[in-house]
């Protein structure tokens, strides 16, 4: 049952599982490191909330990167997501709020890698991220998930929570080298325990407008993805590189920047695509 919510501003959708609010969950994945899935995490994340859109940013990335590039120190963290995915604490316990209007984080440290081992054989554990999320999702219109840069057992756990899958790739000769396994493992995915899951779309990073092996990528992304890429495209630019070490996103960071405004432009296609 869908219910529609309108404001003096436009209309925003909420979708509604019976009586229960159902969160709009976005895995950004990549099983190849480099790309700027982080990076797109962090400032999509930061967009969405700035529009007006509750945002939850799950750091299921053990390196931790969305939650240094936020602000926080991984060192003084109390519980974090593999206490979350372990089940030994629920996920509204390891939620923060950031110094940015409706956006929160759920942290990780590099201890979340250990727990691949421990769920290995745990039951349900592929659906740990799924379960955890459901418990919080009332309180959020969107909830983005920074997956790990593989295709290991927490970035299946990802897929099966998110509705939709958004995928940062890089303009360089090896782009689409290895993304067959990752969209092997959609289907999978879909076949088994996540049949509504989708591709919201490609997303072409770190690109160079100066060099024609950049616009040469792009078209052969576009090839292989038809209708899927996203309009939108990442520059290479400092500025998106210098404000995840001041813990800031790009947009508090420079908002006249180049990758800020490719940013923003992002989320106001998200929000295009998908009825938040």
């Amino acid at each position: 049952m869908a219910e529609i919510f309108i404001y003096a501003h436009g209309i925003m959708r909420r979708r509604y599982e019976g009586n229960r609010h159902v969160a709009t969950v976005i895995s950004v994945t990549n099983q190849k490191g480099g790309v700027g899935k982080t990076t797109t995490a962090v400032n999509l994340a930061y967009y969405l909330a700035k529009a007006g859109k509750k945002t939850l940013l799950i750091d299921f990335d053990p390196q931790g990167n969305a939650t240094s590039g936020l602000g926080f120190d991984k060192q003084a963290l109390v519980a974090t997501m593999a206490e979350v995915i372990l089940g030994d604490v629920p996920l509204s316990q390891v939620i923060i709020p950031t110094k940015h209007k409706n956006l929160s984080i759920a942290p990780s440290t590099p201890i979340l890698a250990n727990t691949e081992v421990q769920l290995a054989q745990a039951e349900r554990r592929f659906s740990r991220l799924k379960a955890a999320i459901e418990t919080a999702e009332a309180d959020y219109d969107t909830i983005i998930i920074d997956s790990p840069p593989s295709l290991s057992l927490l970035t299946v756990n990802g897929l099966i929570a998110a509705k939709y899958v958004l995928l940062p790739v890089q303009a360089e000769f090896y782009a689409l080298e290895g993304l067959g396994q990752l969209l092997e493992t959609m289907k999978l995915v879909r076949k088994g325990m996540n049949p509504t899951l989708e591709l919201l779309g490609v997303l072409p990073t770190m690109i160079d407008s100066r060099t024609t092996l950049s616009g040469q990528v792009h078209e052969e992304i576009k090839k292989h993805f038809p209708g899927k890429v996203f309009k939108s495209t990442i520059p290479r630019n400092i500025r998106l590189a210098e404000a995840p070490s001041h813990g800031l996103p790009v947009g508090v960071y420079d908002k006249f920047s180049k990758g800020a405004r490719a940013y923003k432009s992002l989320a106001k296609e998200v929000l295009e695509r998908v009825s938040i």
